[in-house]
């Protein structure tokens, strides 16, 4: 089941119309009360809901939630935990790479991609406290309402 969803998904960034060209990432699990909100409007996330810049990503008092990107990063949020992606680029042919999120509240696990592995300099991550930069391949967030 997990090698369909794989294929399916690498088909759908493969064959992607126009819809799905601003699409970064993917739901790939989810459990309990999680959204994805897009210019306010939040919707209820399911395995597949794809991810666009600017989204916010949230999870309720009973919500985890697993996401995919593009360049393999994967992100694994906790309960009550927010965050919005405020910059993606992924064109490693063209030496254009960036990740930049932010995170509000709650507890987040991070495994490094493709951008962090080939230019650690274009990712981080905004807390109320300070800014994370990735150097290394996984970390764990927690951020304090």
């Amino acid at each position: 089941m997990k090698r369909c969803a794989a294929v399916f998904m690498m088909l759908l960034w493969t064959l992607s119309p126009a819809w799905a060209a601003d699409t970064i990432g993917y739901v790939k699990t989810v459990s309990g009360r999680a959204e994805v909100i897009a210019s306010g409007k939040a919707v209820a996330a399911r395995v597949g809901t794809p991810i666009q810049m600017g989204n916010q990503l949230k999870t309720g008092s009973d919500g985890t939630l697993g996401v995919t990107f593009k360049d393999n990063t994967v992100m694994s949020f906790g309960p009550d935990t927010e965050l919005t992606v405020d910059e993606y680029l992924y064109e490693p042919g063209k030496d254009r790479l960036k990740f930049g999120t932010s995170m509000t509240k709650g507890s987040l696990q991070v495994f490094s991609g493709v951008i962090a592995k080939l230019k650690p300099q274009a990712v981080q991550m905004k807390t109320p406290a300070a800014v994370i930069g990735c150097r290394g391949t996984r970390f764990l967030v927690k951020v304090e309402p």
